[in-house]
């Protein structure tokens, strides 16, 4: 049996997810880090989409990303980011074999039954795998993660972050939104010390 088919749509926002082979810590360095940051970077100077945000930890990672092309579906700008990685970590470090565990993983936001709520509940699930992992104890001092974006209104990060259209619609300033995405935060914190994303079913 073939692999199942990914569905691809336009203007969709996925919530993309993989890990290294054997969930080994290959992404635990730094500048691997750094390396995966610029390849995500070149992909978006070559196809079009919308980043919402980014986490990479030491042996996955996170993103949530919008399609605006109907060319540049999630599989095509998926396949070229971990591939061109894995292509020149390997050439980096003298190495065969494959570095990603599996396919990526996705789950399509606009499925949810309230897409709002599972939206800001995802991107502060994604920037929260930094304080789940005991890296840090708050999501905004971990350098490789996006959330600050939706926090400071001049917050500077390596890549292009576009805030989800949702984040656009919290308010009429960026102030009203970041206080309601922070009311989102505390709602989460406590939704985490019991549940787990996937407990807010499609």
């Amino acid at each position: 049996m073939g692999r199942k088919h990914r569905e691809t749509i336009t203007g969709a926002t996925y919530h993309i997810f993989s890990r290294c082979i054997s969930r080994l810590d290959l992404l635990k360095s730094s500048w691997i880090k750094d390396l995966f940051l610029q390849v995500i970077s070149e992909t978006q100077e070559k196809y079009e989409f919308e980043l919402n945000t980014v986490i990479i930890l030491d042996n996955h990672f996170h993103m949530v990303i919008r399609t605006t092309s109907s060319c540049d579906t999630i599989s095509l700008i998926m396949q070229r980011i971990k591939s061109v990685f894995a292509r020149r970590y390997n050439k980096i470090h003298s190495r065969t074999g494959p570095f990603w565990n599996e396919r990526f993983g996705h789950k399509i936001v606009e499925k949810a039954k309230d897409i709002v709520k599972y939206t800001i509940h995802l991107l502060w699930y994604a920037a929260y795998n930094s304080v789940r992992k005991g890296t840090v104890t708050d999501p905004r001092n971990y350098k490789y993660s996006s959330i600050n974006a939706y926090l400071d209104k001049t917050f500077k990060f390596p890549l292009k972050i576009t805030r989800h259209k949702i984040f656009k619609n919290l308010g009429r300033t960026f102030k009203e939104r970041t206080e309601k995405f922070l009311e989102y935060e505390s709602i989460y914190k406590e939704y985490l010390s019991k549940k787990t994303l996937s407990d807010l079913k499609f």
